[in-house]
């Protein structure tokens, strides 16, 4: 894949904001909150680190991306239109009946989703199967899953967390997207993850701790996380949510909400404006 320069990747992501607000209203429902708090790390993973074809989904060797947080899907709905894997078009049909994008992934009616995710927890126990499938037929493909944090505090993924290094698991890397903020309230109040960086670094994963929203330090922490041997990586990078619109940024209300058409309009017009 052709690497793209920070500013190409900045002007696409602000690009994927404006379809991922479009998205949203025009549905009536949905989570912008995660959605905008995720799209920096996901738009530097697929146009300047991933390797897959749109062209051809099923490529054997093509690297795997999960989104266990199911509920952002706008982000990579937005990424999905913008590499060519569906008509752009098609967009404004999210959580529409019969429509392939649906509140949640689907990877049996969309192209480019690699599993059916939204049970918090899950995603991460797909991708290490994937990740472990891959190291025992010798490294053909890397596996990157995006968990939330109030999904982190499930137990299924601190299975998986305990399990990755314990199998040696080379092949994964994990990115937690961590927005401080989930539906009930602020993550340290429900069930505080701190201190998360010693935590995984006790369970012998090599860590990597950025700004979510700083493009160095994210393509910086893929290159090194891909060349790490003999244990899983993770990613925890420090986001905002709401990131780029002025009256959703940290407010937790806009965990799982659709702006109205005025909100609309005053986001985009937020996210034009927006400085990198």
């Amino acid at each position: 894949m052709q690497r793209l320069d920070i500013a190409a990747l900045q002007e696409i992501a602000r690009e994927l904001r404006l379809d991922i607000i479009r998205m949203l209203t025009e549905a009536g429902s949905g989570h912008p909150g995660g959605s905008l708090s995720a799209i920096d790390m996901i738009t530097c993973l697929y146009f300047s680190h991933l390797r897959h074809r749109p062209e051809e989904p099923n490529w054997p060797d093509r690297d795997r991306f999960i989104l266990s947080k199911g509920h952002g899907v706008p982000a990579v709905y937005a990424v999905l239109a913008k590499c060519g894997y569906f008509p752009k078009e098609k967009l404004m049909t999210l959580r529409k009946l019969e429509s392939p994008l649906q509140g949640h992934p689907d990877r049996v009616r969309l192209p480019g989703i690699e599993a059916s995710t939204g049970s918090l927890g899950q995603g991460l126990s797909i991708a290490l199967g994937m990740a472990l499938a891959s190291k025992i037929d010798g490294n053909r493909f890397h596996v990157y899953c995006m968990i939330g944090d109030g999904e982190a505090q499930a137990g299924q993924i601190w299975e998986a967390l305990m399990a990755a290094p314990h199998l040696h698991v080379d092949t994964l890397t994990v990115m937690l997207d961590y927005n401080k903020g989930q539906i009930d309230g602020p993550t340290n109040q429900i069930m505080n993850l701190e201190p998360i960086v010693d935590k995984l670094r006790a369970f012998n994963w090599h860590v990597e701790e950025i700004d979510g929203h700083n493009y160095p330090q994210i393509l910086s922490a893929l290159d090194r996380c891909r060349g790490i041997r003999n244990k899983p990586t993770f990613i925890v990078a420090h986001t905002i949510k709401g990131r780029g619109v002025s009256f959703m940024e940290h407010v937790i209300d806009w965990h799982g909400k659709a702006p109205t058409p005025a909100e609309c309009e005053k986001a985009l017009a937020d996210i034009r404006a927006m400085k990198y």
